[in-house]
This record gives structure tokens, C-alpha cells and sequence, in this order.
């Protein structure tokens, strides 16, 4: 793997878990410094994260991690429930035995994360058990529009997993959504895996709250 893709993953994992929240500066010549690196890498990583919508690049200015206003972010959330509620529909009439069988590894060690009540290994298994999702639709453009959208969400996404009991709520839906797919009814897949995603009413007030505490001085 090249340096720069490094640390893009590297920085997109700050940003994901919150040591770095929206509004922080990316300082080239620091993290070339923190790294041991050139400042090329580190160019290159940081234009990969303004591709994905990560970070922000202003001209005079440097880069920053960009910050998502309520109205832009109910609408992303919206996106992403119909974009997996069409991998949940394709899933279940074309993911393979082989392919359900992952899922079902997925969904197991999600089983134990939440029961060791651990919201990162949660959050790690949950990518494993979209993604799994996505590679079974069988729609490689499709699985490649979610997957960005999801990793454009991930500092969202992480952040609902804060919230008491999320775990234990998301692990059930998660439930009725490989129901579903195992028993390969494509409509059921698709209801469940868009009301799985989709942030609204009090989930939503809820990831504004823990959004706000994070960007709050006390979490600078």
C-alpha cells in the first residue's frame, strides 16, 4: 500500500472516531512531522479525503475536516437508506451460500461485540456486515456508490453508537435484516435495511446532541 494511502486511512480513522472533529486543521508539515514522512504523501492523502468529502481544502487557508450542516446531513442519511435498501433487495435474490455464510460471521461477531457492550469493535464489525451487503447485491457500481457514502458518513454513523442502548437496537434490526436476506425475501431486505439507516425523529436529535458534544471546548 502506498504511503499516501496509509495515511489517508490513518486520518480517516481520526476523523471517524472523533480525535478529529469537524472545524480541526490539517496541517500539512505536522503530520508529515508526526508520520516521518515527506509532505508529498501527505498532499496526496489529504486531496483522496476532499475527494471523499472528508476534509475540505481552501485555498490560502489549509485543509480542515468539514462539517456537515443538520438539513445536508438528514438528506445524506436519506441517500444512504435507499442506496442499502437496493443492496438489501439485490442481496437477498443474489448473494451466494458462500456470501450469506459471511454475513452471518458478521453478524455473530457484532453478537459479541455488543454483548461485551465494546462500541468500537461494534462499529468495525457493523462496516463488515454492510459491506458484506454491498458485495452481495452483485452490483459492483451500486456496492461502490454506497460504500463512498458510507465512509462519508462514518463519523455520523460512529457517533450514533454513543447513544444509550444503539447497540442493542441496532444488533435486532440487524437481526430482521439477515432474516430477510437468508430466507431471500427482497422486499422485507429492503424495508428493513432503509429503516436500519435512515436517522430521523429522535435518533436524529440524538446524533445532533453527541455531535455537539463533540465539538463542544470540553472535548477540544
Amino acid at each position: 500500500m502506498k504511503i499516501s494511502d496509509q495515511l489517508r486511512e490513518k486520518i480517516e480513522e481520526q476523523i471517524a472516531t472523533g480525535h478529529l472533529p469537524p472545524g480541526s486543521a490539517l496541517d500539512e508539515a505536522t503530520i508529515a512531522e508526526q508520520h516521518g514522512v515527506s509532505r508529498t504523501p501527505v498532499r496526496e492523502a489529504l486531496i483522496q479525503l476532499a475527494t471523499e468529502g472528508l476534509i475540505e481544502i481552501r485555498p490560502r487557508r489549509g485543509a480542515v475536516v468539514s462539517s456537515i450542516g443538520p438539513g445536508r446531513l438528514m438528506e445524506m442519511f436519506e441517500v444512504m437508506g435507499e442506496l442499502e435498501a437496493m443492496c438489501g433487495r439485490l442481496a437477498a435474490r443474489r448473494m451466494s451460500e458462500i456470501e450469506r455464510a459471511g454475513l452471518l460471521t458478521a453478524h455473530h461477531a457484532c453478537e459479541k461485540a455488543r454483548e461485551d457492550q465494546d462500541s468500537d469493535a461494534y462499529f468495525y464489525c457493523n462496516e463488515r456486515f454492510h459491506a458484506a451487503i454491498y458485495t452481495g447485491s452483485h452490483n459492483a457500481f451500486l456496492g461502490e456508490q454506497a460504500l463512498q457514502l458510507h465512509r462519508r458518513l462514518r463519523p455520523y454513523r460512529r457517533l450514533q453508537l454513543r447513544v444509550r442502548n444503539r447497540m442493542g437496537i441496532s444488533f435486532k434490526e440487524h437481526e430482521s435484516i439477515v432474516q430477510a436476506i437468508i430466507s431471500g425475501d427482497a422486499s422485507a431486505a429492503g424495508m428493513q435495511l432503509r429503516e436500519h439507516v435512515v436517522v430521523q425523529g429522535e435518533r436524529f436529535g440524538d446524533l445532533l446532541a453527541s455531535l455537539a458534544e463533540l465539538q463542544s471546548p470540553a472535548h477540544a
